[in-house]
């Protein structure tokens, strides 16, 4: 009981994001099971090494009213350090201050959680027990109890995968298959022809699925564009293919790579491919700063490759993501490659959180990406992004890993929001590539290895808007992160994963479209959403 009462206390610590009363519930009583079950283990192992075999002498009266003592008083003054640590953190993002209801919310969450929990535990030491009596009757006892807890842990794993994953995967699909079928309130079919689902398109409306309706939806129109940069403007092309609108992801991507064909996108300045989240979402902000800086002189080509938030495609169907970014992009580089050099236009491409994993996963390098393209721009990375995490890994000495320099900027700059673009101070080479990053974004700093393992953006200054009094504590900040990954979008642009306004400075730098300044950017980001 004295480590889950320390796991508690530890785990009113700040981490990146302000956490409700619920969360913070879940972390609490989580952290304290936790602790609990490693003391018990701790104090097993010790026995077991020590070979005592009769009972260890039960903690006196005294020993618990001093434990009692100490978890009132401690409580107490930890909640009064996270009230201030929760203000400075809310302040810091411009998000609402706690309500005095959220500190018996906690509680009352934290209590349920912690006894949810060891009751799965006490069950599992029920099954390990039992499990061992009945070798003991042929076996000697240590051996019994080695054998017995491996038991017990193999057949709670193939239970886990082999009955609830399985069943709770396939509600989830039903469920997120059923929402995809489902169409927004201002998504309606297009009547131009120059969009995926209208008259003459390889395409059907219905196959776009529902994100893929909205991309194809939304957008600024001819009007809004001319109005905009005050000349007549170019209807804007977008291009996108559902799930159910081929059989594969590879015949998805040459579906889409055809429309854009049909559509006439190879003969515009600027082609775009877009890997999607795992729903198959794109971040408006993303796809219109393109069409207002080209006047809609552009073709955006996207595609779906699951029903599933990109949270939970990334545990288990990342490999779809990364064929899928891989399938779209080559498609789409065959045809442009194929058109003299002189004649093709720009080709990009782009991705958020999982669609940044799906997007970079054509290239085994930045240079080969910046060879195959004229730029890229990726979005709040994952933690598992495997070119943002070799590039990070091999950042130019005493660079920090939130903001990381590699090769002195020549080809590939990190950035938090606009003021980094001129960060180093050096030459930029063409066909740049932007990773766009907030410190305080648990997509992109969530690890395992964050149990037991100090990151460098903990050991190093902290980012802008991350409390300088976050630690790192085993196990405990790992649950803080995690808990931090439901609420990441929760809070305004800038933070968490949130990103908006530095989209557009970004996308000016990697392309300096003609004609374009810093004062028309300015103009634009009020004109931009997320959705």
């Amino acid at each position: 009981m004295v480590v889950a009462l320390v796991f508690l206390l530890l785990s009113l610590t700040p981490s990146l994001l302000p956490r409700g009363p619920l969360f913070q519930g879940v972390v609490s009583g989580g952290s304290a099971a936790l602790g609990y079950c490693l003391g018990v283990f701790f104090t097993w192992l010790v026995r077991f090494m020590i070979s005592r075999d009769e009972p260890w002498r039960s903690a006196g009266r005294v020993a618990w009213l001093v434990l009692a003592a100490s978890a009132v008083v401690g409580t107490s003054l930890m909640l009064v350090w996270f009230a201030s640590w929760q203000s400075e953190i809310r302040d810091l993002m411009g998000v609402d201050h706690l309500s005095w209801s959220a500190y018996p919310t906690i509680a009352v969450v934290g209590l349920i959680v912690f006894f949810l929990l060891m009751s799965l535990g006490q069950g599992f030491g029920f099954a390990v027990r039992w499990c061992v009596r009945q070798l003991n009757k042929v076996a000697p006892p240590r051996i019994s109890a080695v054998i017995g807890a491996g038991v017990v842990v193999v057949l709670t794993v193939f239970i886990l995968n082999g009955v609830i994953v399985n069943y709770s995967m396939q509600a989830l699909n039903a469920s997120f298959a059923a929402a995809n079928d489902e169409t927004k309130a201002d998504s309606s079919p297009p009547t131009s022809s120059l969009r995926s689902g209208g008259p003459g398109s390889l395409v059907s409306w219905d196959s776009l699925g529902r994100e893929g309706r909205v991309f194809i939806s939304k957008g600024p129109d001819v009007e809004a564009l001319t109005r905009f940069n005050g000349v007549p403007a170019t209807e804007p092309i977008r291009v996108y293919a559902g799930l159910e609108s081929a059989d594969s992801v590879r015949e998805i991507a040459e579906l889409a790579a055809e429309e854009l064909v049909r559509t006439g996108g190879l003969e515009r300045q600027v082609v775009a491919v877009g890997s999607s989240t795992g729903s198959g979402w794109l971040n408006k902000g993303t796809v219109d700063s393109l069409e207002y800086m080209y006047n809609g002189d552009t073709a955006i080509v996207s595609m779906q490759y699951s029903y599933l938030p990109s949270w939970l495609s990334f545990l288990v169907d990342k490999e779809r993501a990364r064929q899928a970014g891989r399938a779209l992009f080559e498609a789409i580089s065959e045809r442009v490659q194929a058109i003299p050099e002189a004649q093709r236009p720009k080709l990009v491409v782009f991705g958020e959180s999982l669609g940044s994993f799906a997007g970079e996963s054509a290239f085994g390098s930045i240079p080969a990406l910046a060879a195959r393209t004229d730029g890229a721009l990726f979005s709040g990375p994952t933690f598992n992004n495997t070119l943002w995490n070799d590039t990070t890994a091999d950042r130019d000495a005493g660079s920090p890993q939130i903001l990381p320099i590699y090769d002195n900027g020549s080809q590939v700059r990190f950035i938090a929001d606009e003021t980094d673009l001129d960060r180093p101070d050096a030459p930029w080479k063409q066909s740049r590539i932007v990773y766009l990053q907030h410190a305080s974004d648990p997509i992109a700093w969530w690890s395992p290895r964050l149990i037991l393992n100090e990151p460098d953006w903990l050991k190093e200054t902290r980012g802008d808007d991350v409390l300088s009094s976050t630690r790192w504590i085993p196990f405990v900040s790992f649950l803080q992160v995690s808990a931090d990954l439901a609420v990441s979008t929760g809070v305004p642009d800038g933070h968490g994963h949130n990103y908006l306004s530095a989209i557009p400075y970004a996308w000016a730098a990697i392309l300096d479209p003609p004609g374009w300044d810093q004062a028309k950017t300015e103009a634009l980001v009020p004109l931009l959403n997320r959705d």
